[in-house]
């Protein structure tokens, strides 16, 4: 049996970061199953999962950078990552409130993770969701935080007495949720991201104590409730938490108002909502973020804004979905942008579904300026950001976003192979038919794209785009961060650095002579075609002057040249 931890060091948020990605990973159905506040997405469990999932990872890369070191990272680094990786995932109300949630709790923890600072931690979680929120609500998963942390406040200074206090607090806020929002009391069910906020807290539990917590709200009794079972034919019967039947939910399934994922603002009229959802990530100024608030609280309602130091995540639901996207470019620069339309039918919001395409290819991309270059040629773009490489459950979103019958999938980093594969393979739990083309740079993905014809036959295609990026040679410019060792000798920070096929094969002094380097290394075993994909910053006349070399260099050599915008590398560069 694993030693049990007395504070919450590096390894025990790790821990803790996967046991809550298992839990949600095991009731996600459950929970997006029972929600009935008031929109009719019915995500909340796969939002919550989808944001635990990027938590989850984004502390694995901490722990990855230290794989050569004799000690694991250091516990700020370990829950700063955790708070990071939450806000950049972030799904839905729900995974935007349980970002700040970490983020709250990142704060205190970082400072140490004893009992004593975890329950000043819970509290701050709790108090920075609720700001975070325009118009916070009771009832909700911001009620059943605030209750955890008063639980825990009052116990003795022992990490094992404080988690299963905040738990059992949480269990039974979650309890008596059905009574303080009326839409969750005529359904019979508890709120959803409450019910998401016990797992996590209950993965807490199982790390500090080795074993794993009783399930679900608690009664006044102290035992479990009962929660929406599934009956023949899918169909969901929701319970209330003193198990007997609510008036108006049967057998034969739910009530009118189906189970969906609430926000926390929102009337509980049943009056019809707004037209879309918003979401964004927003680089932009604390005072930006206090002006974007207010002109997003005029504009729709669901607003939650969360983050801080220059990083945002932005969720509102609204009519005009433009004005919500140019109030983000106004306050900064928004990336990341996801807009889901609602349509009224029957009196409910549904998600609109149009018949699905044959084929589609998704691709994930460096920068922007590929992103259109892709979106262009018809291909679904998943954006890697510097430091934020797309979760699984980012790439399955972007699968069902291209809405297709058959999807080739182009991860262009040897890195994200077994997170595209794991994608791959929940689509194809859903039915949709995936080919993974195991491109290992964005100019492999581009030589695949260009020889996509979507008229052929599936494996034909695949087998098209397959060798038309294993013929394309790669290399990318980096700049050192620090000395060390590279198979090209000894670097020192600041050098530029040459990689072909993803090992350092150039160690030069600026970006101009170091790519004619490469260039000449790559050439030299032949080619028909150099693709030149430059970074935000790096000037045209450095396109011109590598055009000109290969030209006079290089006979029968042919050059394009694309922008790649704000992407890791200053320079890619691709021969076939």
């Amino acid at each position: 049996m694993p030693q049990l931890p007395d504070d919450l060091d590096a390894v025990a948020v790790r821990t803790w970061c996967s046991l809550a990605r298992e839990a949600l990973g095991r009731e996600r159905a459950e929970i997006d199953a029972i929600n009935v506040y008031p929109i009719a997405d019915g995500d909340t469990g796969t939002n919550l999962y989808l944001t635990v999932e990027s938590a989850a990872a984004a502390v694995e890369a901490v722990f990855a950078a230290h794989e050569t070191g004799a000690t694991a990272p250091a516990t700020a680094d370990a829950v700063r990552a955790m708070a990071h990786g939450a806000l950049i995932g972030a799904r839905g109300n729900s995974g935007t409130i349980l970002a700040q949630l970490l983020r709250g709790m990142a704060g205190v923890l970082a400072d140490g993770g004893d009992a004593a600072h975890l329950r000043l931690a819970l509290t701050s979680a709790a108090d920075a969701a609720r700001q975070a929120v325009a118009h916070p609500v009771e009832g909700t998963v911001l009620t059943v935080a605030a209750e955890a942390a008063q639980a825990a406040r009052g116990e003795e200074p022992d990490l094992r007495t404080v988690v299963t206090a905040a738990y059992e607090g949480a269990r039974a806020a979650l309890a008596r949720t059905p009574e303080q929002l009326a839409v969750l009391g005529r359904a019979g069910v508890v709120d959803a991201g409450g019910r998401g906020l016990v797992a996590v807290l209950g993965a807490l539990v199982e790390t500090v104590t080795g074993q794993a917590p009783v399930r679900g709200p608690r009664t006044a009794s102290g035992n479990a409730a009962k929660a929406p079972v599934t009956v023949d034919g899918g169909s969901v019967v929701g319970l209330p938490v003193g198990g007997t039947p609510v008036q108006g939910v049967t057998e034969g399934g739910l009530p009118a108002s189906a189970p969906v994922e609430g926000p926390l603002d929102c009337p509980e009229d049943g009056s019809a909502g707004p037209a879309f959802e918003v979401i964004y990530l927003l680089e932009a100024r604390d005072e930006q973020v206090a002006r974007l608030r207010t002109r997003l609280d005029a504009l729709g309602d669901s607003l939650v804004v969360v983050g801080g130091d220059g990083l945002w995540h932005v969720h509102v639901h609204v009519d005009d979905a433009g004005a919500a996207v140019e109030a983000g470019v106004e306050a900064g620069r928004p990336y990341r942008i996801r807009i889901t339309h609602f349509a009224t039918e029957s009196g409910h919001d549904v998600r609109v579904q149009a018949e699905p395409a044959q084929r589609a290819v998704v691709v994930v991309v460096p920068g922007d300026g590929l992103a259109g270059l892709c979106t262009e040629a018809g291909a679904t773009t998943v954006i890697a950001r510097p430091g934020e490489p797309p979760a699984s459950g980012e790439l399955v979103d972007a699968i069902r976003r291209a809405h297709a019958r058959e999807v080739v999938l182009l991860p262009n980093d040897a890195a994200l192979r077994h997170t595209a594969a794991a994608a791959a393979e929940q689509a194809r739990t859903e039915g949709v038919r995936v080919a993974l083309v195991p491109t290992r740079a964005a100019v492999q993905g581009i030589a695949a794209l260009a020889v996509h014809e979507p008229d052929r036959g599936f494996d034909e295609d695949v087998v098209a785009m397959t060798a038309a990026a294993g013929a394309t040679r790669y290399a990318e410019l980096a700049v050192a961060e620090r000395q060390s060792w590279t198979m090209a000798g000894i670097c020192q920070a600041g050098d530029i650095l040459g990689l072909i096929d993803g090992d350092v094969a150039v160690i030069g002094a600026d970006v101009p002579g170091t790519a004619r380097t490469v260039l000449d290394r790559m050439l030299a075993a032949g080619g028909e075609l150099v693709t030149l994909v430059l970074g935000e910053d790096v000037p045209d006349a450095l396109a011109d002057a590598l055009e000109e070399h290969v030209r006079e260099g290089h006979l029968a050599v042919d050059t394009v040249v694309y922008r790649g915008g704000h992407q890791r590398a200053p320079l890619l560069i691709g021969v076939e």
